[in-house]
């Protein structure tokens, strides 16, 4: 499972792959934009958010 964190605060609930994670969020509002591929391949993220692996609940 995934989630959306600020900083260190997750907000929001876990999805199974990070496209749903991303894909929610901005649903939600809680993003303006979905990341990316940059020119160097990299990914870019709105600043202050991270997506991270949770447990399983």
């Amino acid at each position: 499972m995934f989630a959306l964190f600020e900083g260190d605060r997750q907000i929001g609930n876990p999805f199974a792959t990070e496209k749903e994670v991303w894909e929610a969020g901005l649903i939600e509002g809680l993003v303006t934009d979905l990341p990316v591929a940059d020119e160097a391949s990299g990914q870019f993220i709105p600043a202050g958010y991270h997506v991270e692996h949770v447990a399983d609940v």
